[in-house]
């Protein structure tokens, strides 16, 4: 993934975004290495519990870091985004995602910002095998309060 010199919308400085923490991304072990300037990467080394019935990455495991990349890439552009919400996402998957032990990288970049609408693409990385291909568009919040907006019944 590289960043796209002819777009304004990507910021070629790092920017401190604080970042929600996320149990189920905790529970699961991805790790961020990098974000900062509308691209990011995260990490994970497959455990047997995020493996599927062939004994290979789960697609919900991809799927996640995908969408953890991307969203976390679009969160790096303004330090005033406290949040996102995946409003759409496409994923295409090339291979499996390797098996039990394997380190799975995924890179994420913003295509094109709005106000408060981003553009993402994201990889998914075992070595130098390309695993699955993501878009998304994701829809960035200044406030975290969401859940409390929700009706209980």
């Amino acid at each position: 993934m590289t960043n796209s010199p002819n777009n304004p919308a990507i910021k070629p400085e790092s920017t401190a975004s604080a970042s929600p923490t996320i149990p189920f991304l905790q529970e699961l072990g991805i790790t961020v290495v990098e974000s900062g300037g509308g691209q990011a990467q995260v990490e994970l080394t497959l455990q047997a519990c995020h493996l599927n019935g062939w004994q290979v990455a789960h697609g919900g495991v991809i799927m996640t870091m995908l969408d953890n990349v991307m969203s976390l890439a679009g969160r790096s552009m303004e330090p005033d985004i406290r949040g996102g919400v995946t409003v759409e996402m496409k994923t295409s998957f090339m291979q499996p995602g390797g098996t039990e032990g394997c380190r799975l990288i995924a890179k994420g970049k913003v295509a094109h910002a709005s106000t408060s609408i981003y553009f993402c693409e994201g990889e998914l990385w075992n070595g130098d095998k390309l695993v699955a291909k993501a878009t998304g568009t994701f829809k960035f919040l200044r406030r975290t309060d969401v859940a409390k907006k929700l009706s209980h019944p």
